[in-house]
């Protein structure tokens, strides 16, 4: 197989919080040069086919993804499942599970925004909704936009939805346990997502990647749209203490979201090893 440098592993469709489709995001990648893409909707593999079909179409290697929400220590963490079975049952019904207490949350979230004044923001957000089962901040933070509460949707998270703000519901998601089997089980690699957004002590952050690898876990995204150069060295450190591979990804929301596109980010450091090196045969 041809030495693969451009690949982004990390972007988000209509099947979850993105804005575009699967075929546009497809479109969007190879225009950029992507040579290795996937799909990793949040806690959903319902646009995996069309994802895949696209990628073909246009000539460009794929690798099933998802990108699930877990509960660690009172945190929220997101595990990147690459290469996987899409047909696998115990991965879906896994995370059907985890969408299942998204409704109730996005009610008690509208309820609190109704506090300090915001009405009617549930019935506001669900226009954004592409998938009713997986509503989320997200989309909270368009209409927030779209009604002029905020001018962007960084000030949405700035002042909204984040713990100790109004709007904030935390939600009890899977385990890092349930994670790590559901993707392992269906014969992919877990991958730890943007490690350096979470709001770990130095600690805490250890105990995630000793627990991560001991349950399986072999991946860690390094290369990310909401990491900075010097994260990306901290990280690629990381990687090695822990014997971990490296992923790189965009988390591509919205081409009037996002700050960083699809396909434009930094080559991973030639010392780290790539996941895809480790996942050649599942690359379609």
């Amino acid at each position: 197989m041809t030495k693969i440098l451009n690949a982004d592993l990390h972007c988000h469709s209509v099947v979850s919080d993105g804005t575009l489709t699967p075929e546009d995001l497809a479109a969007r990648a190879k225009a950029n040069g992507v040579e290795l893409w996937s799909l990793t909707d949040h806690d959903e593999i319902g646009g995996q086919a069309r994802a895949l079909a696209a990628a073909k179409a246009l000539g460009m290697r794929y690798l099933t993804g998802v990108e699930i929400s877990v509960t660690f220590i009172g945190h929220t963490v997101h595990i990147v499942g690459l290469g996987f079975d899409a047909e696998n049952e115990a991965l879906a019904q896994g995370l059907r599970d985890t969408r299942g207490g998204r409704k109730q949350r996005a009610m008690e979230m509208s309820d609190d925004l109704a506090r300090v004044g915001i009405l009617g923001a549930y019935e506001g957000a669900l226009p954004f909704v592409g998938n009713p089962e997986l509503i989320s901040r997200t989309h909270f933070a368009r209409f927030l936009v779209e009604s002029g509460v905020c001018k962007e949707t960084n000030e949405v998270f700035r002042k909204y939805l984040t713990e100790g703000k109004p709007g904030y519901v935390p939600h009890r998601w899977a385990t890092l346990k349930d994670a790590i089997t559901w993707i392992t089980q269906a014969g992919g690699m877990a991958v730890i997502a943007h490690p350096a957004r979470y709001k770990f002590t130095p600690n805490e952050e250890y105990a995630l990647f000793t627990e991560f690898k001991a349950l399986g876990g072999q991946g860690v995204e390094v290369v990310t749209g909401s990491h900075s150069a010097a994260e990306y060295v901290t990280y690629g450190h990381t990687a090695r203490e822990f014997g971990l591979a490296a992923s790189r990804g965009s988390d591509f929301h919205s081409p009037a979201e996002s700050h960083t596109e699809l396909g434009t980010l930094p080559l991973l450091n030639k010392e780290l090893t790539p996941v895809w090196e480790l996942l050649g045969s599942r690359i379609q």
